[in-house]
């Protein structure tokens, strides 16, 4: 058996040109432009590319990309301030604090000073709970780009083991929420899991998550189970790719899988979030 291409970019591709005509439909009704405000700590050569790359997305879908770049010795105040600002701005739509920050800086109380109605990237307590309820609202970029990827390849969720490797606030431990939601039965597992390679072994669905290139080894993988690869480093994931396509029946590529569909859930979010704003006069919470 060699496993079926989770073809991300064509995916991402497919959504990206959905966003493009909403958002020309937007700017015809409305008169303005979607605005995304990135904030940008530091000056990590990662992330700053990761900014760019954004940036460029919105460019070609029509979207405004405001730029918030921030000394990387501002305090945790300064950058909740600075957010409070942008969520209280009714020309912003979406909010997306690239991460990871500085290590003196609390994230977390940087991600709830994001208004629930510009958390296009899903990283605030209350969209972690729309998303566990399934009540709407923001996913988590990843996992909800995830889950978009799955269903354009048709792959059935309800009643079948997902194992999840990971659990991460913004990744691991939201997508096994949407997966519950879908009716999978969910296993986590982390880095400190015993008998990891068993639990894999039972996965219909495999989300790795943990960070770790080629954690998880190809001989693992269940014969036929999907496999979704949201590690990346040194143009790795997490799977022993090669090993893993021989056992699998869909697999995601690294790179080229889930990270442009990430990115394209972002954006998709951004014109759900200026529309909801139109419609209740743009108010910023």
């Amino acid at each position: 058996m060699t496993a079926q291409i989770l073809d991300g970019r064509a995916v991402s591709a497919a959504i990206l040109e959905r966003v493009q005509r909403e958002v020309a439909e937007f700017v015809g009704s409305h008169g303005r432009v979607p605005v995304l405000a990135t904030v940008l700590v530091g000056d990590d050569p990662a992330s700053h590319t990761y900014v760019r790359m954004k940036a460029s997305r919105c460019a070609k879908v029509g979207m405004r990309s405001q730029r918030i770049e921030l000394d990387e010795t501002i305090s945790t105040e300064t950058l909740v301030n600075k957010i409070r600002e942008l969520s209280d701005d009714p020309e912003v739509d979406g909010i997306l604090l690239q991460h990871p920050v500085p290590g003196h800086i609390d994230e977390r109380a940087a991600f709830e000073a994001i208004a629930p109605s510009k958390d296009v990237d899903g990283v605030t307590r209350t969209s972690f709970a729309t998303m566990a309820f399934d009540e709407g609202g923001f996913r988590s970029a990843t996992p909800g780009g995830i889950m978009a990827l799955l269903d354009a390849y048709d792959v059935p969720l309800s009643g079948k083991h997902a194992v999840v490797v990971g659990r991460s606030p913004i990744l691991g431990k939201p997508v096994g929420m949407l997966l519950l939601t879908r009716d999978a039965t969910v296993t986590y597992c982390h880095s400190r899991t015993v008998g990891l390679a068993d639990l894999v072994a039972q996965a219909d669905v495999l989300v790795a998550a943990v960070g770790r290139p080629e954690l998880i080894r190809g001989e693992w993988i269940k014969p036929g189970a999907v496999v979704v690869d949201a590690g990346y480093a040194g143009n790795k994931g997490d799977v022993e790719y090669a090993a893993a396509a021989e056992r699998a029946s869909l697999i995601t590529p690294v790179p080229g899988g889930v990270g442009p569909m990430t990115i394209a859930t972002l954006l998709a979010q951004t014109i759900k979030a200026a529309r909801e704003h139109g419609s209740a006069g743009h108010l910023g919470t």
